[in-house]
């Protein structure tokens, strides 16, 4: 029962910092995808992985639909769920006149949708927040059709590379020089520590670790694939600060499929 009631109170504060964040979360670096160079190098991850024919694609932990967007403008219906109700209206008003979009108040980790009901889950930035991973993941199973895919992208936030550490060093140099940056994840800085102690993979998600948990729960067919085109697009409209972001980090994108 302890363990129960202290994984809900960091649910509620997961729900709380990003719904705190909901109104300015498209100002930050890395959650808005602008059309242009970086909208073009996330469609074609997706549409890679998905397929050119449109799908019934569950897009876990939409936030303020940006990567809702992407789905929608390749031909895929979309469910967009998230726990946050701040970050759904933020969605909504973005996406009112939308068409083949249904917005769900839910919990990614168990959305209580029917048992093989669609073709694709997404999801961007979510597994590394997963309180119970290997439940989330069995759960996501079951909702997949026989030969459904699974598409996340995420990354090892707790430890940044060689560069990245070089890279955070220039970034605080020029924190110092031109002011800090009021809506990157910096600005609620020890929240967010505090969440990430917490949490499975708070110090770390890799490849390594997650592909077991997912065989476990049933996924086969794993592909790994690179996020470095997607960084790349986004450097090419990024300022000084925003580009040294681009290193910080080991991220990656997965593809697994429910076997038929």
């Amino acid at each position: 029962m302890h363990g129960t009631l202290s994984n809900d109170h960091l649910k509620e504060d997961i729900r709380d910092y990003w719904s705190r964040r909901s109104q300015t979360f498209d100002l930050a670096f890395g959650h808005r995808i602008p059309e242009g160079p970086e909208f073009d190098a996330w469609a074609a991850a997706i549409r890679a992985h998905l397929g050119p024919e449109p799908r019934r694609v569950l897009e876990l932990a939409c936030g303020t639909g940006e990567v809702t967007r992407l789905l929608l403008s390749l031909g895929h219906e979309v469910t967009a769920l998230d726990f946050s109700e701040a970050m759904l209206s933020v969605a909504r008003k973005k996406h009112e006149r939308a068409k083949g979009l249904r917005f769900l108040l839910a919990d990614a980790e168990n959305p209580m949708e029917p048992d093989e009901s669609y073709d694709a889950i997404v999801c961007r930035h979510l597994v590394w927040t997963l309180t119970t991973p290997e439940q989330a993941f069995a759960e996501w199973h079951c909702m997949l059709k026989p030969g459904g895919t699974l598409l996340f992208f995420d990354g090892d936030w707790a430890a940044p590379t060689r560069l990245g550490r070089l890279a955070s060093r220039a970034i605080v140099l020029l924190d110092r020089f031109i002011g800090t940056d009021p809506h990157y994840d910096g600005a609620m800085s020890d929240r967010h520590s505090s969440i990430m102690q917490r949490l499975p993979f708070g110090d770390g998600l890799t490849v390594e670790r997650v592909l077991p948990l997912l065989q476990a729960a049933g996924f086969r067919d794993m592909t790994i694939g690179s996020h470095t085109p997607i960084a790349r697009a986004q450097r090419r409209t990024a300022d000084l600060r925003n580009t040294l972001r681009t290193l910080l980090y080991r991220r990656f994108i997965l593809c697994c499929r429910k076997p038929v």
